[in-house]
């Protein structure tokens, strides 16, 4: 995964496999900083994401089957990075503030973190989890602080990324695991209050939408210009949900299979600053993370689209194609995250 720091002076890389978070200067394209995250169940150390908060002063990482989130403290003007071991967060061992296990068959069968996504205040973090079940966590406490816990029966699992509006907090949850083939659902979580004195599942967040339907994948998530009109691509079927984020209802579905590609398999995406255009990471037939069921794609590389009617329809403009054919013959090329640096 990838993220900009807030100031669009540096890349922040994670690399799952390994543990890895790796800081790259934008304008040298020179690593200045690594670090690696803390053994947690198994002796396993991963880093899914690594997310910036937005007022530039610590990143939250979320340790995947490390089953830990960790934070990196964060000077983006002098080149100064820490890992501050002292604010991590074992969400295997831990006890919420209602006394109740952090992991637990029934209430949260399986705590690795997904994505962590801050909010604009860059007190709170909502810490999406594998096996359903969502943490909101003070990130600025040390450690860092649960304040809100939900479990699997309010917030299914899977969800990768969120966005933000005024008041609202957007996650949602996907399939793409062994154990949760197929899954769509949008959540609008409040902004504010979050206290560790709420009872579980407190505050409660609206269901904008739930997709039973098989094959459904809800995964990347965009704002357009404006933050009038958000999106959702479903991986497996190959369009993007809009959602009117004045009234959270859908109001238009974009297609994307066409002359371009046969499967794009859109997995994560952006748009440009001046709202004009939108690109998204297209999965390759090799893939290298989630389920091949629904991570498999035709056409790896970067999806173009033209926006139009200010956010709520586009059309797919073309795929900037990337290859990487092994030995064998097989193409191992198979793009997953991007992000937008301006310069």
């Amino acid at each position: 995964m990838m993220a900009v720091s807030p100031s669009q002076s540096h890349v922040i890389i994670s690399f799952v496999a390994t543990g890895h978070v790796v800081f790259i200067e934008g304008a040298t394209r020179e690593p200045v900083a690594c670090f690696r995250t803390t053994p947690g169940v198994g002796g396993v150390s991963q880093s899914h994401m690594a997310t910036p908060s937005p007022d530039g002063t610590y990143v939250v990482v979320a340790n995947q089957n490390g089953k830990k989130l960790e934070r990196i403290l964060t000077d983006y003007r002098t080149n100064s990075f820490s890992h501050d071991l002292a604010a991590t967060l074992d969400l295997a061992n831990c006890i919420t503030p209602n006394g109740l296990p952090c992991q637990d068959p029934d209430l949260r069968p399986d705590n690795a973190p997904i994505c962590p996504i801050i909010e604009s205040s860059s007190t709170f973090t909502f810490a999406t989890i594998r096996g359903g079940g969502l943490f909101v966590v003070d990130g600025t406490a040390t450690p860092m602080a649960i304040v809100g816990e939900y479990d699997r029966h309010m917030v299914h699992g899977n969800g990768c990324l969120g966005a933000e509006v005024p008041g609202k907090m957007y996650i949602d949850s996907g399939g793409g695991t062994a154990a949760n083939l197929h899954q769509a659902d949008l959540y609008a979580f409040p902004t504010t209050g979050y206290a560790a004195t709420n009872p579980p599942n407190t505050p409660e967040p609206t269901l904008v939408f739930s997709d039973p339907s098989e094959g459904a994948d809800a995964h990347g998530a965009a704002l357009t210009k404006h933050g009038r009109y958000l999106w959702i691509a479903d991986r497996n079927r190959n369009f993007v949900w809009v959602i009117d984020t004045d009234t959270d209802e859908i109001v238009n579905t974009i297609p994307l299979v066409g002359p371009a590609s046969d499967d794009p398999t859109p997995d994560l995406v952006m748009v440009s600053p001046n709202g004009s255009h939108a690109f998204m990471s297209l999965r390759g037939p090799s893939p290298l993370s989630g389920d091949p069921h629904v991570s498999t794609g035709s056409t790896p590389g970067v999806g173009i689209l033209k926006v139009t009617e200010g956010g709520r329809n586009a059309t797919v403009e073309g795929v900037a194609r990337v290859s990487n054919i092994d030995g064998g013959g097989v193409e191992r090329a198979d793009v997953h995250a991007l992000v937008i640096r301006v310069k």
